[in-house]
């Protein structure tokens, strides 16, 4: 197959990664990015981000787009309905974001529920009595008694339906129409990012169930993108890559290549372009930092691997998101890799914690304010922290204050963690003596944040939650697994590996998810311990 034009799309649009700095670190890292919360910037151009025309900012475009909307809704001959859905769909693209704005708000006001005819059903409803004698009825004398409550419940469940479902529903049979609908729904929840409307919100909240039933598991193929795909299908693995960036050409064929795996979900409505994909290593063992992934050549013989380790998923539709597509992808690669290579005897993820300094530095800075004594500063924003608690054991902090003053400053040992980890020249990653104070301390607080900090009794960490949901156990937390500069800043370059048991996949998910209960090795489970 010819690859030129795939070439010359890699050599425009990427930079060249250079090999790592070894000597950083014991161990040998490279370039990683959060998992589920990264945005990829290498996204090619769509319709849905695309500049509008000078046209779409006039009041008479946006007329005629909200007329041909409003067609689409209404009309019922279905000879012209899609020529009516391409004028809706195409005149969408020319308007300008503050018209699209202003037509999703007509969307979401104006084809609503009827909520008069509602509440007059609902007192017809609360107007009729139960049949007292209802135990003594024969089939059809219970038909009879209870046909009013058949009748008004049928008429109910109509009232209930928003209008716009018409213009979903229509739009999901019509080429093209599912796409659109994602980029319709990106658009929304770019708007609800900016503003809490709750008309807005409730048009979503619609959508999104529309779309997780119409890309159900049973819509979806898998498919195992090789070397050998179509390069329109390899170029948008390259653009959509969202974790670790593809460098070249020959990146891009490793990764495809032998001792490794990319597997997407495609759907017959948008062929040619997996509306998520995730890469897989196999190893012997399961990695400890993102270098052994990623720089490891070759690969040892498939034969020889015991692990199959997830070390990227990327999500290629905003409009997707909150849609959980990567539980059933994980599962399903997993059960196909163990059919296909019994040998494979463990299953677990290389995952970035993206929330971990966040977290950590709030944490730090109000616990300095506290221990100052100084009660009348705002506490930092999502701490929580209302009460003093040193996080440092007594050696964390005596060999954190024993470092040399031109490499950390402060009155106690969370405000110097807090200055050595807010440095933006993270200076601290040269020095052996510092990596020596700071591993214990970021090693039980990394711990912590991953099995006790919760919000609404769920992990306080996306990409935790995302595994814990799906079945996942917390294994292990890697020192210095990631050295890049988004690894640093998001999680001190700590990374964690989950490990999906195929005997207990379904138990861990149902206890995670009905109780919040977050299972954890004993490794990892002592380091949160009360000594």
């Amino acid at each position: 197959m010819n690859k030129k034009a795939l070439s010359i799309l890699m050599r425009a649009r990427m930079k060249p990664h250079d090999r790592p700095n070894l000597s950083l670190s014991p161990l040998p890292t490279t370039n990683a990015a959060s998992k589920m919360q990264q945005q990829n910037s290498h996204k090619p151009p769509t319709e849905g981000n695309s500049a509008p025309n000078d046209s779409g900012n006039s009041e008479s475009e946006f007329k005629r787009v909200n007329a041909s909307m409003q067609s689409a809704i209404s009309m019922n001959k279905t000879e012209v309905l899609d020529d009516v859905l391409n004028n809706f769909s195409e005149g969408y693209f020319t308007l300008s974001d503050e018209n699209r704005r202003k037509l999703l708000l007509v969307l979401a006001r104006d084809y609503d529920l009827n909520r008069s005819q509602v509440r007059e059903l609902i007192k017809q409803y609360l107007g009729l009595e139960l049949p007292a004698d209802k135990a003594q009825a024969n089939g059809s004398e219970e038909e009879g008694l209870f046909s009013s409550f058949y009748r008004i419940e049928r008429n109910l469940r109509h009232a209930l339906q928003p209008v716009y479902e018409v213009l979903f529903d229509r739009l999901n049979t019509h080429p093209g129409g599912l796409r659109f609908l994602s980029i319709l729904r990106a658009n929304i929840l770019s708007i609800l990012t900016e503003e809490n409307i709750a008309s807005l919100r409730a048009l979503d909240s619609c959508l999104k169930e529309k779309l997780s039933t119409w890309l159900s598991p049973a819509a979806l193929e898998l498919h195992q993108i090789t070397w050998d795909d179509p390069a329109s299908l390899l170029e948008k693995i390259v653009a959509y890559e969202a974790v670790h960036p593809i460098s070249n050409l020959l990146d891009l064929k490793r990764r495809l290549g032998i001792g490794r795996r990319c597997f997407g979900y495609l759907h017959p409505a948008i062929p040619g372009e997996p509306l998520i994909f995730i890469e897989v290593a196999l190893m012997k063992n399961v990695a400890q930092t993102i270098q052994e992934v990623l720089w490891d050549s070759p690969p040892i013989p498939e034969s020889e691997a015991t692990s199959a380790l997830f070390y990227s998923i990327s999500s290629t539709q905003p409009g997707l998101a909150g849609i959980n597509l990567g539980k059933f992808l994980i599962k399903r690669v997993v059960k196909l890799v163990k059919r296909e290579m019994p040998h494979i005897s463990t299953f677990a993820t290389l995952s970035p914690i993206p929330g971990f300094m966040t977290w950590l530095l709030s944490k730090l800075a109000s616990q300095t304010v506290l221990a100052e004594g100084d009660m009348s500063q705002p506490v930092a924003e999502g701490s929580a922290s209302t009460f003093f608690e040193n996080i440092l054991k007594p050696d964390e902090e005596e060999a954190l204050m024993s470092l040399p003053k031109d490499i950390a400053t402060g009155k106690n040992g969370m405000e110097v963690l807090f200055n050595l980890l807010t440095s933006t020249s993270y200076k601290w990653i040269h020095s052996p003596e510092t990596l020596s104070a700071l591993n214990p301390p970021l090693m039980c607080l990394c711990a912590r944040y991953l099995l006790l900090e919760k919000k609404r009794g769920k992990a306080l960490d996306s990409v935790a939650n995302f595994h814990l949901q799906n079945g996942a156990m917390v294994e292990r937390i890697n020192w210095m697994a990631d050295l890049s500069e988004k690894g640093l800043s998001q999680s001190g370059g700590i990374m964690v590996n989950y490990v999906y048991s195929l005997d207990n996949i379904e138990e861990y998910a149902h206890s995670y998810f009905s109780n919040g209960v977050i299972h954890a090795s004993s490794n990892l489970q002592r380091h949160v311990e009360p000594e």
